[in-house]
C-alpha cells in the first residue's frame, strides 16, 4: 500500500494564502492523502474544496504549549466542528503534564474527544521516556483515537530519525490499540518509511508530493 493513505499533507504557516491552501488540497485530492492538516481559520475552506473526496480535513488546535483555558479550547473544537472538520490535532496542555497535572489533563480531553475524533500531540521532544509513557496512557484514557508526538517548535523536530522512533515504540508499547501519529522534519521518502517501519499510523508532514513521488521512483505501487 502506498504511504499516501498514511499522510496528512501539511500547511499550519501563519502566512500561508488561499492560493497556497487550495494547492494543498488539490495536491491531496490528486494523491488521495489520508488529510489536510491546517489552522482553524482555513477548515470551512478545505472542506468546500475536498468535498466529495476521502481527504479528512484535520485541523490543528492551540499550538505550540496546549495553554489555552479548558472553555476556549472546547470553544475552539465546537467552532471547527461546525465549519467542517474531520479530525483534530489538539496539543496536550504540557505545563499541566510537567507539573503531573493529570486530573486536569483528563478533565480538559474528555470533552475535547467526544466533539470529533481527536489525534492529541504530546509534544514528545519536551519530555522525558516516562512523561511519554505516562502522557499515552493519558490520551488513550481521556478517549482519543491517536497519540502524535510534535507540532512546530517542539526540540523533537531537529533530533535524529532514531530518537523519533524510540518515541513512537515508547507511545505504541504505552498505549496499545491507539493510532501513533509521527511528525517534525519528515521531509523524504527515506524518513517517512523509517517511521512507518517503527510504528507510525499516521505522517504529518508538508512535504507529501515529494515523499510520494520519491516512493514512485522506488517502484513502490
Amino acid at each position: 500500500m502506498s504511504i499516501a493513505k498514511k499522510i496528512d499533507h501539511t500547511n499550519i504557516k501563519r502566512d500561508a494564502t488561499q492560493e497556497d491552501i487550495k494547492k494543498l488540497c488539490e495536491e491531496a485530492r490528486e494523491h488521495e492523502f489520508h488529510g489536510v492538516c491546517v489552522n482553524p481559520e482555513w477548515v470551512s475552506f478545505c472542506a468546500k474544496e475536498l468535498g466529495g473526496s476521502s481527504v479528512k480535513v484535520v485541523v490543528l488546535i492551540d499550538p505550540p504549549m496546549g495553554l489555552s483555558s479548558h472553555e476556549e479550547r472546547v470553544k475552539m473544537c465546537e467552532k471547527v466542528k461546525k465549519d467542517g472538520a474531520d479530525e483534530l490535532d489538539i496539543v496536550i496542555n504540557i505545563v499541566d503534564l510537567k507539573y503531573e497535572r493529570y486530573e486536569n489533563i483528563l478533565s480538559d480531553l474528555k470533552p475535547v474527544c467526544e466533539i470529533l475524533p481527536t489525534k492529541v500531540i504530546i509534544g514528545s521532544g519536551y519530555l522525558t521516556d516516562e512523561e511519554i509513557k505516562k502522557a499515552s496512557e493519558l490520551v488513550k484514557e481521556a478517549g482519543a483515537v491517536c497519540v502524535k508526538t510534535a507540532t512546530f517548535k517542539d526540540p523533537l523536530e531537529e533530533r535524529e530519525a532514531e530518537e523519533k522512533a524510540y518515541h513512537l515504540k515508547i507511545m505504541r508499547e504505552a498505549a496499545p490499540g491507539l493510532l501513533i501519529k509521527a511528525s517534525g522534519n519528515i521531509r523524504d521518502y527515506t524518513k517517512a518509511k523509517y517511521m512507518e517501519e517503527a510504528g507510525a499510523d499516521i505522517i504529518g508532514t508538508s512535504s507529501g508530493v515529494e515523499i510520494v513521488k520519491e516512493e514512485q521512483a522506488h517502484g513502490v505501487a
